[in-house]
């Protein structure tokens, strides 16, 4: 009789301890699966956007807004040349990157070329001076080539008009071709809008 008092007074607390044991790693075990759910969803999720870029990165390079307009400009002013038959056509990036570099207006130079030679169509033979670019009477200043005479005259209209505060069309004629009476700052500035329109397409 006292052993199987004995075995009751062992068992029930062995079993009881047994059972909070299990209790208990049982709920740690829990505890660190939803932990390592928590963090896998984490990563998942988390680093969405880092994946997101990675795969970007492995596509062409996408343009925003500005750099589509800043990449389209080149295409457009070769658009616009082409369409006139301009021997400038070849050099339209030329045009635009000298443009940049000093800080004018690209559609300038060619819409002077535009009203002065209708795009170097009727310039001085054997000249490459579309611009009128100090032509006077007899006098006929020639260039070399059409990069030579792009690159004068972008200087000369940055040296001698934009920087004395000489910018739109008018103030430029008053001193680039004074007999004017306003035809000429008139079809530079309707050119400069057709290039900014697309209008002449």
């Amino acid at each position: 009789m006292r052993k199987k008092i004995w075995a009751v007074g062992v068992f029930f607390p062995l079993l009881a301890f047994l059972l909070g044991g299990e209790i208990f790693f049982l709920t740690l075990f829990t505890a660190r699966s939803r932990q390592n759910n928590a963090q896998a969803v984490f990563f998942t999720f988390g680093n969405l956007p880092a994946l997101a870029s990675w795969q970007e990165s492995e596509k062409p390079p996408q343009t925003d807004h500005y750099i589509v307009a800043g990449d389209a400009r080149p295409i457009l002013l070769q658009k616009y040349l082409e369409y006139y038959h301009s021997p400038l056509a070849p050099y339209a990036r030329y045009i635009f990157d000298v443009s940049q570099k000093l800080g004018l207006d690209y559609r300038l130079l060619v819409a002077i070329a535009q009203q002065e030679s209708n795009l170097c169509k009727k310039a001085p033979p054997n000249s490459y001076n579309c611009w009128g670019w100090g032509i006077y009477g007899h006098k006929v200043t020639r260039f070399h080539s059409y990069p030579e005479a792009i690159q004068t005259v972008a200087r000369g209209l940055k040296r001698d008009y934009l920087d004395k505060g000489l910018t739109s069309p008018e103030e430029i004629m008053a001193r680039y071709t004074p007999p004017s009476k306003g035809s000429w700052a008139f079809g530079v500035r309707q050119f400069m809008e057709e290039l900014t329109t697309g209008q002449w397409r």
